[in-house]
């Protein structure tokens, strides 16, 4: 009696955990308007994007693509070698932040994003791998992929 009954818990167990597994990571990803990766878990959304010259710029982005207003935002970005971490800092520039710092060399690199909406505000933590190699799918850098590969 006992065994039958854990085989028919095991079996619902089986059927139904893939109902409940589906999360936000089954979604395709979104592109920023300017082409970098869009962190819905804040809002507004805020586009991550690794400038020409190797800094990062976030720019805030209402729900139509737009942007918005910094004023009262922060960000701070860990980056690099978990041995010897590169954080960045940022300064508001042309409505968007800019780090004040470059990303260390390479191009793939864990990272950890920390955006707050206020001072007071509980910070919301983004993590994803930093890689600036460009994707084959969809011809965008790898941090920004919208192929879903």
């Amino acid at each position: 009696m006992q065994t039958s009954a854990l085989r028919i818990l095991s079996i619902i167990t089986l059927v139904a955990a893939p109902l409940f597994a589906h999360g936000d990571h089954d979604q395709k990803p979104v592109a920023g308007p300017n082409g970098g990766r869009l962190i819905t878990a804040v809002e507004p959304h805020a586009e991550f994007l690794v400038t020409p010259e190797r800094k990062v710029r976030v720019t805030f982005v209402g729900d139509d693509g737009k942007p918005v207003a910094t004023v009262g935002r922060s960000v701070k970005v860990t980056t690099g070698q978990r041995s010897a971490p590169t954080t960045l800092t940022f300064v508001e520039s042309d409505g968007a932040l800019l780090s004040e710092q470059t990303l260390p060399e390479g191009n793939n690199h864990p990272t950890v994003v920390v955006i707050r909406a206020s001072a007071d505000a509980k910070p919301v933590v983004e993590r994803f791998n930093l890689n600036l190699a460009d994707c084959g799918g969809c011809d965008r850098p790898e941090y920004a992929c919208t192929c879903g590969h």
